[in-house]
């Protein structure tokens, strides 16, 4: 009997114990961080587009604290090691990826389908899929702005733009600029050198001397690197940073700036992951969503050009001024939106001519 009631004793405590052992268990792996993966185009640096993404990620992870863990994989070209890098990391338990460039969108895809588990985020594309979104912010709004700083400001009304590749993207900040300018001076052009790359501060380099000699005396950029900048500040003229503030490389020269804000968004994003309630879609956020910024202006713009800036950037806050209100007229003459109308989304997302005001041509990529 006693023997019996041992064992009764002994079987209920190993189950206890086993019952017990396993919900803390259970608790551990409920309490698992998320592994979130960053795939980056260029070195973090300082400054540009890669730095301001990491910002973004090193803000989600000050908010989310330890339920989130990230990784960054830095200088992934556009290109089929783009795929092998984000496979490797839905491979390796990583529940959610952010891409953060446009020719990373087909690898993207590929992998999203393979790894139906995994949530993958997509930055300045257009797919998207059962688990696949995509987001962008609304670069043109702070082109806008800083087009009528240029504007205002140039003496020989020449401004010149360094551009990484012809896609509706980077034409669309190219005509939005143009635009900007050309509202406050009829007389002012737009001068586009393409440099077929996102980061290379050489090449970049080499077309903002290029526009200089040219007559520019207002520079801005559409790559990643603060080439274009140093530039103005060594040649003494000024220029608009691209994706962060960049005074640091140009104090003199730098006018302001176009910045975008990435944080509340991988914070909000990531959170949902978290919860559940992530859903495939497509987030295109622009000032009024606090996605784009423009840098504080240099003590050298005027006072009226500071008061016309801040009331149009309020305006874009209210939701009460669009850049591309019509009417918009390209190159050749033809109105592409009627006046007193506004672009679509789509129309803006698939732009593939240059407006009035813009100079150089449109090659096709």
């Amino acid at each position: 009997m006693g023997n019996r009631r041992q064992f009764i004793k002994t079987a209920t405590g190993v189950a206890l114990a086993t019952l017990f052992g396993a919900g803390l268990l259970g608790q551990a792996q409920a309490a698992d961080p998320l592994k979130v993966g960053f795939v980056y185009i260029s070195p973090i640096g300082d400054a540009g587009w890669t730095y301001q993404h990491d910002q973004g990620r090193l803000q989600m992870e000050r908010a989310l604290g330890d339920k989130v863990e990230t990784k960054y994989i830095e200088n992934v070209p556009e290109g089929a090691d783009a795929e092998r890098v984000i496979r490797e990391l839905a491979s390796s338990g990583y529940g959610l990826i952010y891409a953060t460039s446009f020719g990373y969108m087909n690898y993207v895809e590929r992998v999203a389908k393979q790894f139906p588990q995994v949530t993958l985020m997509h930055a300045t594309g257009y797919k998207t899929g059962k688990n696949f979104g995509n987001y962008n912010a609304r670069f043109y709004e702070g082109r806008y702005l800083n087009g009528v700083v240029a504007g205002k400001m140039s003496k020989s009304n020449i401004l010149g733009y360094v551009a990484a590749f012809p896609i509706p993207e980077v034409v669309m900040g190219i005509n939005a600029f143009a635009r900007g300018a050309r509202s406050v001076n009829p007389d002012a052009e737009v001068r586009v050198i393409w440099v077929n790359s996102w980061y290379d501060p050489g090449k970049e380099r080499e077309a903002a001397l290029t526009l200089i000699s040219q007559g520019a005396d207002m520079l801005t950029h559409h790559t990643d690197s603060t080439a274009v900048v140093q530039a103005a500040e060594e040649k003494g003229v000024n220029a608009f940073s691209y994706h962060s503030d960049m005074s640091k490389y140009g104090p003199n020269a730098q006018l302001s700036g176009t910045t975008h804000q990435w944080g509340d968004f991988y914070t909000r994003t990531t959170q949902a992951v978290l919860d559940g309630s992530w859903k495939p879609e497509s987030t295109w956020g622009g000032v009024q969503q606090g996605m784009i910024e423009t840098v504080p202006l240099n003590a050298s713009v005027p006072d009226e050009v500071r008061a016309l800036v801040d009331k149009l950037q309020a305006d874009m806050r209210a939701g009460s001024f669009h850049p591309f209100t019509g009417p918009v007229v390209d190159q050749d003459g033809k109105t592409r939106v009627p006046a007193g109308e506004v672009i679509s989304d789509n129309d803006l997302g698939h732009m593939k001519y240059f407006v009035q005001g813009v100079a150089s041509k449109l090659r096709s990529n």
